[in-house]
């Protein structure tokens, strides 16, 4: 849109209107191609260079300008985008060409049947290549732009493809839709285009969260929230929702005499440069020219592994034959081109039927219910059992056994209930009566407890054997004792044929009674063992933290290590022992000066040294000093996004190492904030702070090998 010459001049001017208080009427054009510039820059390219302060600052003054001059108010005025009129009917417009629907495509097989369909109604060779462009589906909602003389004139939905309703005062409010944009560079007097509305994922949960707050219902998913926003009958209100409109075509073209102009452009993908560089948000990432209908299947295999990665929903890929010439050879049916197809992704959402609920308990005693569900499929898997997590979650979105409730599994994230349908209740719906007793314990009635300031109810005796379970599995865990071959499933076979009933069993077992067991053959037997011996040497920042103290993590298991030459060190330890340790907090004090002060877990780890565990300090116990001339010493330093040359936890361990401190959270004491891929909210609240460095991954890790 701005060639670089240009962005250098508005850049220049921005800095002297920004410092220049006796601003004037000759003053106003200049204030308008600024704040397009930076509006530009913020809503398609996403890539600000003022701070949002500044912005607001140079919008303010013209405002104050056109309030004083109102005669020079131009329809195109950044000002201008929200109108304080309400809507009182969606009028329905007519598109100036229809809108057809896409057929729909699922595996490799699909795509390669509709390349050959392709070939034959485009009347080319089968064995040679067709060129397609790829770009991501998006799952939001619909909207049609209409230009003339460059001038935004007209938005609408989609309707039923030949007409729609129009919201032209919503789409105003849209920042990322241009109020005028250059197509008569190009010989275009009148423009239509069709793009897609949608609300990136971390601004919708910052929407729904806040909707939470003020008592108001959550939206089920982006989609909903953006096609929603279309239709508000306040502008106000859709500008509030943050929405952005990628387009995806050029529909429509003439010039001034009518005459189409289509035809004079070659490619789709040339369309879509077009709209670019006029000022168009369109699909750079994700979107590709393949050469043919091979490179388009790897594409796509390709985005349904990241789709979770994209900055905002995806249902699937559009896949369209490039050239444009080609594209009226193929033709339509009543229902859709013939030259384009939708991939569509495995689904990730879906409607069930709530059939029961059943409690499972925890490592120290929480007691979490389990929703039991018709088996539906989800981005690929069955599911037929979702967490509840706890009494509040199920209470504040009123579900009920017997409810249709609306599942969603993103990636490999775990599935939740995100709403139960309460319009299709019929009345034979029962609420869930949380237990007031232990629902593990058949022998004897245990009350559960639930601690000030906690969501979970936990069984505070269990003496059914399922806690205990629960422990030794995490104990054997990776990140607690990291044994080699002792995962869940042999921690519950070995549990059930009573093999191990506490944690120091697990350093007792009898191997030839294993090496009797189907699946255990001489080598796994041997691969156990070894895994088990190779524990009992770890540190004991690791047997600390296996031990399942409510609250006691991986760090404050690591300060305490350090303070101690043996476990049982802690027997005499006061509680205002642990609080003077920076980092650690009553609560975690607490629980920790009660598990050694009972004797039965003092047995316990004595039984767990007998059965040799180490119980001393380790050199990887003691603290690591750092020099104070290490690259990041003393500085305080977050990582957000997606990282693609280093782990998360790697790129942590890493930063400590040279002396930086993570944290978790963006605030005043952030120092420096390393970005990946689609950082998100972080990244923009650390950018409005101004005082935060903020780097790439390779930026840091040029520093700490510096």
């Amino acid at each position: 849109m701005y060639q670089k010459e240009e962005q250098i001049a508005l850049a220049k001017t921005t800095n002297l209107l920004l410092k220049n208080d006796k601003i004037g009427k000759a003053d106003i054009e200049d204030l308008r191609n600024a704040i397009k510039y930076h509006e530009w820059r913020y809503y398609i390219l996403n890539e600000p260079v003022i701070s949002d302060f500044e912005y607001d600052t140079i919008y303010k003054k013209l405002e104050n300008l056109e309030k004083e001059f109102p005669e020079l108010i131009t329809n195109d005025s950044p000002t201008q985008r929200v109108s304080g009129d309400l809507i009182e009917n969606f009028n329905q417009v007519a598109h100036l060409t229809p809108m057809l629907s896409l057929a729909n495509s699922y595996d490799e097989g699909d795509l390669n049947e509709f390349d050959k369909q392709v070939h034959k109604f485009a009347g080319v060779d089968e064995t040679a290549p067709l060129q397609y462009s790829v770009e991501p589906k998006f799952d939001g909602g619909t909207i049609v732009l209409v230009y003339e003389n460059n001038q935004f004139i007209r938005a609408a939905t989609r309707g039923d493809g030949e007409m729609g309703e129009e919201m032209t005062l919503n789409a105003r409010a849209m920042k990322s839709i241009p109020l005028s944009a250059n197509f008569s560079k190009y010989g275009i007097y009148k423009a239509e285009i069709r793009g897609e509305a949608l609300i990136r994922k971390d601004k919708f949960e910052s929407l729904n969260q806040k909707r939470e707050e003020e008592g108001q219902p959550v939206f089920a998913n982006p989609r909903n929230a953006a096609t929603g926003g279309l239709r508000m009958k306040d502008p106000a209100e859709t500008a509030k929702r943050e929405i952005e409109v990628f387009v995806y075509q050029l529909g429509f073209a003439e010039d001034k005499e009518g005459n189409s102009l289509l035809n004079s452009l070659k490619n789709h993908s040339d369309t879509l440069k077009i709209l670019s560089e006029i000022g168009f948000k369109v699909p750079v990432e994700g979107q590709k020219v393949c050469k043919n209908i091979g490179e388009v299947v790897s594409f796509c295999a390709e985005w349904q592994e990241k789709r979770d990665k994209y900055a905002y929903e995806l249902d699937g890929m559009v896949v369209k034959l490039d050239s444009l010439q080609l594209q009226e050879e193929c033709g339509y049916t009543n229902h859709h081109p013939r030259w384009a197809i939708a991939y569509k992704f495995k689904a990730k959402q879906a409607t069930t039927k709530l059939l029961n609920v059943e409690y499972q308990v925890g490592k120290i005693g929480t007691i979490t219910p389990v929703a039991k569900l018709e088996p539906v499929s989800l981005a690929g898997v069955v599911v037929s059992s979702v967490s509840l997590h706890n009494e509040d979650f199920i209470n504040s979105k009123d579900i009920r056994i017997g409810d249709t409730v609306l599942v969603e599994r993103a990636g490999d994230v775990i599935p939740y209930i995100v709403k139960p349908i309460e319009a299709i209740r019929d009345g034979s719906e029962k609420v869930i009566i949380y237990p007031k007793y232990c629902p593990m314990n058949t022998k004897e009635q245990i009350t559960l407890v639930r601690a000030e300031g906690e969501a979970a109810w936990r069984c505070p005796n269990c003496t059914c054997g399922a806690q205990d379970l629960q422990r030794m599995i995490f104990h054997v865990s990776k990140d607690a004792m990291d044994i080699d071959g002792f995962g869940k499933s042999n921690v519950e076979r070995f549990f059930q044929l009573g093999l191990i009933s506490t944690l120091p069993d697990i350093y007792n077992l009898d191997y030839e009674k294993i090496a009797t067991l189907e699946g255990f053959g001489k080598k796994s037997v041997e691969n156990l063992k070894a895994g088990i011996e190779k524990a009992k040497k770890s540190p004991i920042n690791r047997v600390l933290y296996s031990l399942s103290i409510h609250h006691l993590g991986q760090k404050v298991s690591k300060l305490l290590a350090e303070q101690i030459s043996h476990v049982l060190d802690l027997r005499n330890w006061e509680i205002e022992d642990y609080t003077k340790i920076r980092d650690i907090g009553p609560v975690v004090a607490q629980n920790t000066y009660q598990f050694f002060k009972d004797d039965k877990n003092i047995a316990m780890l004595q039984q767990l040294e007998a059965n040799g565990v180490n119980l001393t300090q380790t050199p990887e116990d003691k603290p690591t000093v750092i020099a104070e001339d290490a690259p990041l010493f003393g500085k305080t330093i977050l990582f957000t996004g997606t990282l693609n040359l280093m782990g998360r936890k790697e790129a942590e361990a890493m930063a400590a190492a040279v002396g930086a401190k993570n944290i978790s959270v963006v605030s005043s004491n952030l120092n420096i904030l390393v970005v990946g891929e689609n950082a998100g909210s972080k990244l923009e609240k650390a950018q409005k702070l101004g005082k935060v460095q903020i780097m790439t991954e390779a930026e840091f890790l040029e520093i700490i090998n510096s």
